[in-house]
């Protein structure tokens, strides 16, 4: 199942095919049930993970203990606290199997020594945590100070993984809403138009 990997390697088209062989063996899989935790919160963060199949989600647990999911990761997405990853310190939040999953972990010791390695992998983080960025941006800009209806229709329109893939719970949690308000907008959304 590394064939995942390497051809996510192979697209990025900075590696030869040796460098992509020999960056996979560094690569543990695991196989997560829904319900596994990948890492959780306020312990120390020592991989991060490539999702080859399945999904997870990022929360923080607040002051009344309600999870504050950040973000989902599917297939062909690095699933990792990338801050707190490379400055090898406790995790700030959870990382969650929300299916099963099959992810494939490097640990610190050898994602260091394989950066030195393969340089060219450096390109390959930078890309990652470009759209690490980006997404985070885009969250911000797409949920932040929109009401409910609008936060779903821009689901509907540019997320329909989330539609599919994630329970009403967690997407409420992601917009920043109540299951209630969710439950409302999709009822006024989807509501016939009457005459």
């Amino acid at each position: 199942m590394t064939d995942i990997f390497e051809n996510y390697l192979s697209s990025t088209g900075g590696l030869s095919a040796e460098e992509i062989n020999f960056s996979t063996q560094f690569l543990n899989p695991i196989h997560l049930k829904k319900g596994d935790f990948f890492v959780r919160e306020n312990e120390p963060c020592c991989h991060i993970g490539f999702i080859a199949c399945g999904a997870v989600k990022a929360y923080a647990i607040d002051k009344e203990g309600r999870e504050n999911v950040t973000c989902f990761k599917f297939e062909n997405e690095f699933a990792a606290s990338f801050l707190e990853f490379v400055t090898q310190e406790k995790s700030k939040r959870s990382i969650r199997a929300i299916e099963d999953c099959l992810i494939y972990r490097i640990s610190y010791s050898d994602y260091i020594h394989l950066l030195g390695q393969v340089t060219a992998l450096n390109e390959v983080i930078k890309s990652v945590m470009e759209q690490e960025y980006s997404q985070k941006e885009l969250y911000l800009l797409n949920y932040n100070n929109k009401s409910a209806v609008d936060k779903y229709l821009h689901v509907l329109s540019n997320e329909q993984k989330l539609i599919q893939r994630v329970t009403t719970q967690d997407l409420a949690s992601y917009l920043g809403i109540t299951q209630r308000s969710l439950t409302r907008a999709k009822a006024q959304i989807h509501k016939p138009n009457v005459l």
